[in-house]
């Protein structure tokens, strides 16, 4: 059986890397990746069971999405990263 490529490739990591941001393991900390199709993929905590009745009246989350959370240090760090347009 051939696998073929997923349609959808990591381009680049977004801000610094767990390293960078002084992560004690290196290798389990939350991180967000800029992906081929201008889409963005973010590694984080899953907290949607906890989080998903709090969330506000105009705001919905469909079954195949989760509620991730991140640390602040590491959103603000990809913020210069991010392409404004």
């Amino acid at each position: 059986m051939h696998n073929e490529p997923p349609a959808v490739r990591i381009l680049r990591r977004i801000g610094d890397s767990p390293r960078q941001r002084g992560s004690a393991t290196y290798d389990t900390c939350p991180d967000v990746f800029e992906l081929s199709d201008g889409n963005f993929a973010v590694i984080g905590t899953d907290r949607t069971e906890e989080l998903d009745a709090l969330l506000p009246d105009d705001a919905a989350r469909a079954d195949y999405e989760r509620i991730v959370v991140i640390t602040r240090d590491t959103l603000l760090r990809a913020k210069r990263d991010i392409p404004d347009a």
